[in-house]
């Protein structure tokens, strides 16, 4: 899966995976890279321990290797072309949730102003429509919304869970003209919150729950990459 959509990218002479220098490049990636990343099979994935709320997760796979170089090449380095193959990465976790004869409503979590003028964009939004293009792509029904918005936070490093679970939650707002609910008051299908990484849990079971708060109800996340993978069914490929 991987490997075709690298294979669109035109990337400097240094490997997005592993930052290897001057070695000869596959599609933007060293051979091993590439490889590492079509081995990759989301998995289901869980905090230790998972905050109140924590949705169902599923992510592509550990933060680390090949994974972690890419993510970070894109997020911090402005190379946004990785954000088709990443995208397609996240379909895969997307499409473990979500069965294929239902529609799929794909929230990513929302950027604050500052990050979006960093990263020149929202770079989950980007993600996340990728991922939907994917997903088309392989027969399932699927819309991107942002029914959310995200407010700057404090520093929560010093922080107990509990404290971190109330900070995240404040920090976001509904958007009002925004709703991802049919007129009978009901959700439209499956709703899946998108992100890149998951590490103590409190963003997810923050976004939940603000969904949640509005009737929206979750079936799970869908995540690139966990700090701790917990994973032990394997997800559905594309």
């Amino acid at each position: 899966m991987v490997l075709g959509e690298l294979a669109d990218l035109v990337l400097p002479g240094v490997c997005a995976g592993c930052g290897a220098e001057r070695v000869r490049l596959t599609y933007g990636t060293c051979a091993g890279c590439v490889a590492e990343l079509e081995r990759l099979r989301p998995r289901v994935a869980v905090p230790t321990p998972p905050p109140a709320g924590f949705p169902s997760c599923v992510a592509v796979g550990a933060y680390g290797g090949a994974l972690r170089g890419a993510l970070l090449a894109y997020k911090e380095k402005g190379r946004h072309r990785l954000a088709r193959p990443l995208g397609a990465l996240l379909a895969g976790a997307v499409a473990a949730l979500a069965p294929r004869d239902r529609p799929v409503t794909l929230i990513p979590v929302p950027s604050t102003s500052a990050a979006r003028r960093e990263r020149y964009g929202d770079h989950m939004a980007r993600l996340a429509g990728h991922a939907a293009r994917r997903l088309r792509t392989a027969g399932y029904r699927v819309d991107v919304v942002q029914p959310l918005r995200a407010l700057p936070r404090p520093d929560s490093t010093s922080l107990d869970a509990s404290e971190r679970a109330t900070v995240a939650v404040n920090s976001l707002r509904m958007t009002p003209r925004i709703s991802v609910l049919r007129r009978d008051g009901r959700s439209r299908g499956t709703l899946v919150v998108a992100d890149d990484i998951v590490t103590t849990g409190a963003t997810l079971a923050a976004v939940a729950r603000r969904l949640e708060e509005a009737d929206m109800q979750v079936t799970g996340a869908a995540v690139l990459a966990a700090t701790q993978l917990r994973g032990t069914r394997p997800g559905i490929g594309l």
